[in-house]
């Protein structure tokens, strides 16, 4: 493992102890509390982020029951499922990343988790489609805890391509978790029904609660804590705001997550509907994933020698590509199967190379405000990207046109403002750090 480089600011004792470099030959190089090495950090790290996929992809084969068991008038209604999970963690994550700064990662890391159990288990025994979305919204609150405090703690422990590195292996797994989790899903539904997804769900939150109790040590320099106040998460979003690079990158990225969820939301009904593969959904869904866990790994093996900035703009422009090849088969009607699906999968993909980069580049000037600077860009990113993609989920009129056109046009406004935020220039190279 190469040096990883310490953050703008102090690093605690234990972020320290984590950017310890170690000759060749040497010891494993120890990581923060317990945690035995770099594959164990990945891991953890990976679990964590993986409750907000799996909190989606798994739920994807229970949505046309569930909409039978609360007896829904409109079958789009059974989208909000997913869009009232998603809306939520996005919003939430502005209360977090304050907190994360003022009373450090861990602690807000594991109790979070167990909120997220305890909303799991609500979501089990809701009587009412009312009840399962307020359950839903518990759960979001929890996973955007997580979510948070992963991202901070790993800025407190790489940076620039180091970073980057990382976050390509955790949305490796987070990229993975589409392949199989809504196969998990159906097979509870199977043993089951749907009620026990949410059981499982909180049973694997407690397990992961419990690792990191055992495993992790806080990372946050109690010299480096800030101040609780509104004004500290207004500062921040100022800074992000004036900082083009943090700005334009953030602002990307909403537009593919956009792209992203209203594929998510859309999905289903695409899959079943229109090409009517029934059963073989969490097959097909699984099969269009792949490209993009395996694009995500690749770049995390490649991207400190090729950089942040090539690898995301390339994949950028395949993603337009991609979808105007998608956007122009559906102006003369339902494109056939395997072409929809092909170039799905290419779009998708290029996305698996897109997500780390761009966080990773956005949050690179803004080291000394990681935890805020976190929950401000996911709020933006994660909370717009689901607003758009709720837009379009909404507008399905069992076609695969709002699905094309929205995968065209975010993709399209995407690059265009990756374009301007890098002053017109693609492929440039950052500085090596």
């Amino acid at each position: 493992m190469s040096k990883a480089h310490p953050p703008a600011g102090r690093s605690s004792p234990a972020a320290s102890s984590a950017m310890a470099a170690q000759a060749p030959g040497s010891a494993a190089t120890p990581y923060p509390g317990r945690i035995s090495g770099f594959g164990e950090f990945i891991a953890i790290m990976a679990m964590l982020t993986s409750i907000v996929a799996f909190s989606i992809d798994i739920i994807l084969p229970a949505l046309p029951e569930i909409g039978t068991d609360y007896r829904l008038a409109d079958a789009n209604d059974q989208q909000l499922v997913i869009v009232v999970f998603t809306i939520t963690f996005g919003l939430v994550q502005l209360l977090f990343g304050p907190l994360a700064d003022r009373y450090g990662r861990k602690a807000l890391m594991v109790g979070s988790l167990l909120f997220y159990a305890g909303a799991s288990l609500a979501a089990s025994f809701a009587p009412s489609f009312e009840m399962l979305l307020a359950a839903r919204m518990g759960q979001a609150i929890g996973a955007a805890g997580v979510r948070v405090t992963t991202s901070a703690v790993i800025r407190d422990c790489f940076l620039g391509r180091d970073m980057a590195r990382v976050m390509s292996y955790i949305f490796t797994t987070f990229m993975i978790v589409p392949i199989f989790a809504p196969a998990v899903g159906q097979m509870i539904m199977t043993l089951a029904e749907w009620h026990f997804i949410f059981t499982f769900l909180g049973v694997i939150s407690a397990g992961l609660a419990l690792w990191t109790m055992s495993r992790l040590a806080e990372t946050l320099d109690p010299a480096d804590r800030r101040p609780l106040s509104f004004a500290t998460v207004a500062a921040a979003t100022v800074e992000i705001a004036t900082n083009r690079v943090a700005a334009g990158y953030s602002v990307a990225s909403t537009l593919m997550f956009g792209a992203l969820f209203s594929m998510i939301v859309s999905v289903q009904q695409i899959f079943d509907l229109i090409y009517g593969l029934g059963d073989w959904f969490a097959l097909a869904f699984a099969g269009s994933a792949v490209g993009m866990a395996a694009a995500s790994f690749v770049n995390g093996r490649v991207v400190r020698t090729v950089g942040m900035r090539r690898m995301s703009h390339g994949a950028m422009v395949t993603f337009v590509l991609a979808a105007a090849g998608l956007f122009v088969a559906s102006l003369f009607g339902t494109p056939p199967f395997p072409l929809a699906y092909i170039l799905l999968a290419i779009a998708m993909a290029s996305f698996g190379l897109v997500a780390g980069n761009f966080n990773s580049i956005a949050m690179e000037p803004l080291g000394h405000i990681a935890g805020t600077a976190s929950s401000v860009i996911g709020t933006l990113t994660f909370t717009g990207g689901a607003v758009l993609g709720a837009i379009v989920g909404q507008m399905f009129d069992g076609t695969i046109g709002p699905l094309a056109s929205a995968f065209f046009g975010f993709g399209s406004l995407s690059l265009l403002t990756v374009v301007m935020t890098e002053g017109g220039r693609l492929f440039n190279v950052e500085t090596a750090v």
